[in-house]
């Protein structure tokens, strides 16, 4: 299957899904070309931190999604120290560290997307702890731990670069929280840069996945040049690499 092709497949699934999600009312119209804020997603959180993975978790990365918004506030309660990704990693550095010890505002408030650009502290790779668990937001997912995104690319760059600084290992678990009506029972398409879920968490379910599917870091070979001059992180990488 050429790239072009398990692009074509990748988004006909988005868009299948997207269509289904409006039509039955569990995500808001205008949802496609988003990650689904889903009807459900504060009982995803909850069934996550009723799980082992959550429960040894000290350090979580989370994507800035509003659907996971749920599960980093559960993070900052449960006194996890949390990782978010700044928007579209369009900052340098690219992460914001949430300590829940010393938080300006509320769990809630720091747990949002412009709540943890105020109270978060902005960090690197070489200022961050290794990552226990990645939280991140998906479109589609199968039980074979496969997923897609909503095709930009960000999760794959983020944890490539935390795989690439040692900070994601073998015992770090990637996870996601979806609505059951985004579990699809058909292949998705893969490429080499994708990384497999650990579990997927559903608004009735908690499906463990396997055997894990990990990228061993950047492939510069598909980050179209755009991308590369947008993140300003791999736009200063690409530099160094050149002098």
């Amino acid at each position: 299957m050429t790239g072009n092709s398990i692009a074509h497949d990748k988004q006909r699934i988005r868009e299948e899904v997207w269509e289904l999600l409006e039509r039955e009312r569990i995500t808001a119209p205008g949802v496609r070309g988003h990650i689904p804020a889903f009807a459900g997603a504060e009982i995803a959180a909850r069934l996550l931190a009723g799980t082992p993975e959550w429960k040894i978790a000290q350090v979580v990365k989370a994507v800035p999604d509003r659907a996971q918004q749920p599960v980093r506030e559960r993070a900052l309660r449960a006194g996890k120290l949390l990782y978010m990704a700044v928007p579209r990693l369009n900052a340098d550095p690219p992460f914001y560290e949430l300590d829940p010890g010393r938080l300006p505002v509320s769990p809630s408030e720091a747990a949002s997307r412009e709540g943890a650009a105020k109270a978060g502290r902005g960090v690197g790779t070489g200022q961050m702890r290794p990552v226990d668990m990645v939280v991140c937001g998906s479109v589609a997912v199968n039980r074979d731990g496969t997923r897609l995104g909503k095709g930009a690319g960000y999760s794959d760059i983020e944890v490539a670069l935390l795989t690439e600084a040692g900070l994601i290992g073998p015992d770090t678990f990637i996870v996601t929280t979806v609505h059951s009506l985004q579990v699809i029972d058909n292949p998705i398409p893969e490429t080499g840069h994708d990384f497999s879920l650990d579990l997927i968490i559903t608004t009735s379910d908690v499906i463990r996945c396997g055997p894990r599917r990990r990228p061993a870091g950047l492939d510069w070979d598909e980050l179209p040049a755009d991308m590369i001059a947008a993140i300003p992180v791999l736009a200063a990488r690409q530099d160094q690499s050149r002098h």
